[in-house]
């Protein structure tokens, strides 16, 4: 029999693919850019090609972890890979924090004392690091939403876009004005643009790894939805997280009334098929009662040492 393909698995075929080609063609764009920097004495467009750099180590990064992702569970990654993801966001964000420093370094060296800048050669090569970007960035876009790390890898190359168009408009203030502080005054923006860009990236990946709860997830519409099945008299010690950015999971202790214990089995798969229709959250842990319990709290704090649970 042919072997069929499932239509997820192409679609991350086709991923993986552009990903390779996006990472080619960002590393040409970086070469092009850093020479050019140093040919035309530009400021910003070495700023703008230490961007691309960070987008080739970004995207080389992202994709590495497509493949990771797909890693099995173990016995000692019961959870499989799938946090690898968000470890290279936030990986990115810091790289991108790091290259801005530098950038702003370097521009306030040139503030002080300005240096000459060949404008039409910064904008032709900022040009065809544009032309890069809104290619790559156009593969990426119907990806975006999958998940942390493709969004990051995205983010990246939209960023290198608006620096690059950055970069153009100095290139002309330069060539018609011979405004030569021109050149550190848009690499100071590109910075900006990319510490703004950088610190979302971090605190949303360090939420996952904090285990924050999601932040599309409304826990006060948890707790009523179980408590308005029929059976159940309340919830406690509820935690809810992400394994990564798209898959949420949650575990609680469930409390059913006494008529309806001969019911537990049908009452947790109603509470399970609300969580997942209504919450996305399709990997639950619930106990249906725990007589060892000394807290109805619904956060119960969890001791270094418990002992006697």
């Amino acid at each position: 029999m042919p072997q069929t393909i499932d239509m997820s698995d192409a679609i991350d075929i086709e991923l993986k693919g552009r990903f390779k080609l996006a990472i080619f063609l960002t590393a040409v764009t970086f070469i092009a850019e850093f020479i050019g920097g140093f040919i035309f004495n530009s400021l910003a467009l070495l700023s703008d090609s230490a961007h691309v750099f960070m987008d080739v180590f970004a995207l080389s990064l992202s994709w590495l972890a497509l493949y990771i992702c797909a890693m099995p569970p173990t016995e000692t990654r019961t959870y499989g890979w799938h946090r690898s993801e968000v470890f290279a966001a936030f990986i990115n964000g810091v790289t991108l924090l790091f290259v801005s420093l530098i950038i702003f370094y370097e521009a306030y060296q040139r503030l002080i004392s300005p240096a000459e800048v060949k404008g039409l050669g910064t904008m032709i090569v900022a040009s065809i690091g544009l032309a890069v970007n809104i290619i790559v960035a156009s593969w990426l876009k119907g990806h975006r939403h999958e998940d942390l790390n493709i969004r990051s890898a995205y983010l990246h190359v939209v960023w290198d876009a608006v620096a690059s168009v950055g970069v153009i408009i100095s290139g002309i203030i330069i060539y018609y004005t011979n405004w030569f502080i021109a050149d550190p005054l848009i690499s100071i923006g590109i910075g900006i643009i990319i510490i703004i860009g950088a610190v979302k990236i971090i605190l949303e990946s360090a939420h996952i790894l904090l285990e924050g709860v999601p932040k599309e997830v409304d826990i006060k519409k948890i707790v009523e939805d179980i408590k308005a099945i029929d059976g159940v008299q309340g919830i406690h010690t509820l935690h809810v997280w992400s394994i990564c950015s798209n898959i949420h999971a949650m575990s609680a202790h469930i409390d059913i009334k006494k008529e309806a214990q001969s019911r537990r089995g049908e009452i947790l798969d109603l509470i399970n098929q609300k969580l997942a229709k209504d919450h996305h959250i399709f990997y639950t842990t619930l106990q249906a009662e725990c007589n060892g319990c000394i807290t109805n709290q619904l956060f119960r704090a969890i001791e270094h040492k418990e002992h006697g649970h």
